[in-house]
Formats: structure tokens, sequence, C-alpha cells
């Protein structure tokens, strides 16, 4: 494994780790925000999941511009 390898590796679970956390406490987040309003709910909810493809996405990306 080298370095790069190793790095993105690293960054990749860390990610995972924060995005996991999240993940676990989202029926407590979604509970408290549907008291005010199911559409914000609903909101948060499809927030984490484009925000979770959105990061790998745009790591990806950025990791392919380095190569050129």
């Amino acid at each position: 494994m080298d370095r790069n390898t190793r790095n993105a590796a690293i960054a990749a679970l860390w990610i995972m780790i924060a995005f996991g956390v999240v993940a676990f406490l989202m029926p407590k987040i979604m509970l408290a925000v549907g008291d005010y309003s199911t559409v914000a709910a609903g909101a948060i909810a499809v927030f984490f999941v484009v925000a979770f493809f959105g990061v790998f996405w745009l790591r990806g990306r950025s990791q392919r511009n380095k190569g050129n």
C-alpha cells in the first residue's frame, strides 16, 4: 500500500465514521425536527443521503483531477 492509497483509505474511514454517527443519531434528529415540520424532517433525510454520496463523488473527482 503506497502513501496515496493509505491516505485515501484513512480519509474514507473518517468519512464513513462521521456519517455513521450521524446515521445513528438520525432517528432522534428526525423526530425532533418532525415535531416542528414533517417536510423539514424529510428534507433533512434527503440531504443526508445526497451528502453521503456527494462527498464520495467530490472526493473521487478531486482524486481524478490530481492524476492529470
